[in-house]
C-alpha cells in the first residue's frame, strides 16, 4: 500500500498537514515526499511494488500537471505502449506513471476504462483545478473533508485528517471528484443484461474470469505471499496461485492456540497445494491487548468488522516482522458476490440480488476496510481476486435465481466451477464459517466476556444513551463506539450501520452478527 494526501486549495495550513500525513507512514514507510504546487499541497508515502528503483516515487509531473496515486493499474505495460506511440515518455518502471499521460489524452473518461484498484489525486495545470478518484469497489481507500477555510482536503485514511475537518466522509467509490462535485463513473452493481447462460456455462465463466483475476495479481516486482483461512475463497485463491506459480507459493494462517478451527483446514490446503505454510498462534491476551489499536487502525466501531480484524491484524503483524514478504492476496468480496450464510433465508431471487448490490456497495466500510487496514499498517499490500472489475461485473449479472441456495449448499456456483483437482473436496464443500469465528470460537466469546466484565449493566444502559446512528445494543458494541469516539470524536457518519444479516427477513433478526446464532449454522463450526 501506498498514502496519499491533498489540500487542495490556496489556504493550506503546512502545519496541520504535516502532522495528519504523518499518522500514515506506515502505509508507505520506503520515501515520502510532499510537494507544493502553488494551489495546494500533495503528499505521498510509497510502498514501492511496481518500479522498485527511485524513478518511480511521486508525486508524478507532467507539464505543470502532477498526481499522487495509491494502486495497482493492471495490463498497465500495454496501456503505456500505446502512451509512447503517442509520443509520451516515461521515466519509471511504475504502473501509475501513466494516470497523468491518461488524464492528459482522455480527461475524466480515463477513470471509465481503468482495470485497477486505486485512489489517485490530480492536480490539472492547465486548468488550475484538482480531481479525484477511486475504484468501483473502493479497494483502495481515500477519504475527505473541509478545512477550516473552505478548502476540500482528501486523503487515504480518516486519521490524516482528525487534526484538519470537523467531518469525514469516504470518498464514494466508482466516482469522480471535478468542479466540487462527485460524479458516478461505475456503479459496479448495476446489471444492464441479465446473463441468463446455462449452470455450466456460468460456471466455466466463473472459473476463468477468477483464474485471471488472480493471475494478474501475482504481477509484482515485490515478493507476494498468501492468507489461507482453510475456507474457500482464500482456498480457491492459493490453489489459482499454486497452479499458476513455478514453485511453491507462501501461505500464513492464523488461530487461537486453544479451539483453532481453521488451521487444520488451512493445513490440509497446503499439503494439498504444495505451498511453503506458516501458522501463527494467538491467545487472549492477545486479542485483548491488541483491541484498542486495531480500532484505531480500523476508524470503525463495527462488531463484524472488528472481530474480524483481531486476527488477520495479528498475522499480518508476523508476516510484517517475520518475512520479506510485500504483497498479500486475500479472498474477501466472494459472500457478497455469491451469498453468506444468512442469504440462504433470502425470500426470492430479487431479494437475494438487492441485498447483493447493497452489500458491495457498502464493502468499502467493512470487509474491504478490514483488509486494508489490518495489511497496510503492517507496510504490506492487499490484492483482492475477487474485487477483479470482469470477475465482479459477470457475477452481478448472473440470473440471480441460480445463486439463491437451492442447491443445500452455499455458494453452490463458485464450488462447482472448481470441482476437479483443485482442492480436496471436503474444502471445496465446507461449510462456511466466519473468519472472526474460525480462529477459534473462544475468540469472539473472550471479546464479549472482556466487555460484559467492562461495564456494570446500570453503567451500560447510561453511557449506550450518549451515542446514536447506530446506538451501541450490546456491552460489546459500546465498548467498541467509546474507543472509536477516543480517536474518531463525532465521526460515526464514516460508517452508515453495523454489518448484521438482514432483519426483515424471517431467521434473520437476530442482536450477534456471528453466523454462530443462526439456525443453519450447523457444521461451519466444526
Amino acid at each position: 500500500m501506498c498514502s496519499i494526501m491533498g489540500w487542495c486549495g490556496g489556504h493550506v495550513d503546512r502545519h496541520l498537514f504535516d502532522m495528519g500525513f504523518e499518522a500514515t507512514v506506515s502505509r508507505g514507510p520506503d520515501c515520502s515526499e510532499v510537494i507544493d504546487i502553488g494551489k495546494g499541497l500533495l503528499g505521498f508515502h510509497r510502498l514501492a511494488i511496481m518500479g522498485l528503483h527511485p524513478e518511480g516515487m511521486q508525486p508524478f509531473e507532467l507539464n505543470g500537471s502532477y498526481a499522487v496515486c495509491n494502486g495497482e493499474l493492471y495490463g498497465f505495460e500495454k496501456t503505456r505502449a500505446e502512451l509512447i506511440k503517442k509520443g509520451y515518455t516515461f521515466k519509471s518502471g511504475s504502473d501509475c506513471e501513466i494516470i497523468l499521460p491518461l488524464y492528459k489524452e482522455y480527461g475524466t473518461d480515463m477513470f471509465a476504462e481503468l482495470d485497477a484498484e486505486f485512489a489517485c489525486i490530480i492536480f490539472d495545470g492547465e486548468k488550475n483545478e484538482f480531481i479525484a478518484a477511486r475504484d468501483p469497489i473502493g479497494i483502495r481507500p481515500l477519504y475527505y473533508g473541509y478545512s477550516a477555510s473552505g478548502d476540500i482536503v482528501f486523503a487515504s485514511e480518516p486519521k490524516n485528517l482528525t487534526c484538519i475537518c470537523d467531518k469525514i466522509m469516504p470518498f464514494p467509490p466508482g466516482h469522480y471528484y471535478k468542479d466540487g462535485k462527485f460524479v458516478c463513473y461505475n456503479d459496479i452493481t448495476r446489471v444492464d443484461k441479465v446473463c441468463s447462460d446455462d449452470l455450466e456455462t456460468v460456471c466455466g465463466n466463473i472459473r476463468e474470469k477468477l483464474i485471471r483475476g488472480v493471475e494478474k495479481r501475482l504481477v509484482a516486482d515485490a515478493k507476494v505471499g498468501f492468507l489461507l483461512s482453510g475456507g474457500l475463497d482464500s482456498s480457491l485463491v492459493c490453489a489459482i496461485a499454486a497452479k499458476c506459480s513455478d514453485k511453491p507459493i507462501r501461505t500464513f494462517a492464523i488461530g487461537m492456540s486453544t479451539d483453532a478451527i481453521d488451521l487444520k483446514y488451512a493445513k490440509e490446503v497446503a499439503d494439498y497445494i504444495g505451498s511453503e505454510h506458516t501458522e501463527v498462534i494467538m491467545t487472549e491476551q492477545d486479542v485483548l491487548d491488541a483491541l484498542e489499536t486495531v480500532i484505531h487502525l480500523l476508524g470503525t466501531y463495527d462488531i463484524t468488522t472488528i472481530r474480524a480484524s483481531m486476527g488477520m491484524y495479528l498475522v499480518c503483524k508476523a508476516i510484517h516482522e517475520q518475512t520479506d514478504i510485500r504483497v498479500l492476496l486475500t479472498g474477501e468480496i466472494s459472500d457478497e458476490l455469491f451469498g453468506y450464510k444468512y442469504t440462504d433465508f433470502a425470500p426470492s431471487a430479487e431479494a437475494f440480488q438487492k441485498e447483493s448490490q447493497k452489500r458491495v456497495r457498502e464493502l468499502h466500510m467493512y470487509d474491504v476496510l478490514r483488509a486494508d487496514r489490518c495489511i497496510s499498517v503492517n507496510s504490506l499490500e492487499a490484492r483482492v481476486p475477487f474485487g477483479d472489475l470482469d470477475f465482479v461485473k459477470y457475477v452481478m449479472a448472473v440470473d440471480p435465481a441460480k445463486k439463491l441456495n437451492t442447491y443445500n449448499k452455499g455458494k453452490y456456483l463458485l464450488r462447482h466451477a472448481f470441482e476437479g483437482d483443485w482442492l480436496p473436496y471436503d474444502i471445496l464443500m465446507r461449510e462456511k464459517a466466519a473468519f472472526s469465528d474460525a480462529v477459534g470460537h473462544s475468540m469472539v466469546d473472550d471479546l464479549k466476556a472482556y466487555a460484559e466484565k467492562y461495564y456494570t449493566d446500570e453503567e451500560f444502559e447510561s453511557k449506550k444513551a450518549l451515542y446514536s446512528d447506530p446506538a451501541p445494543f450490546t456491552k460489546e458494541s459500546l465498548l467498541y463506539r467509546e474507543i472509536f469516539e477516543k480517536y474518531y470524536p463525532k465521526q460515526n457518519g464514516m460508517i452508515v450501520d453495523y454489518w448484521m444479516p438482514n432483519k426483515e427477513w424471517e431467521g434473520c433478526n437476530v442482536n450477534d452478527p456471528s453466523a454462530r446464532v443462526l439456525s443453519n449454522y450447523g457444521a461451519s463450526g466444526c
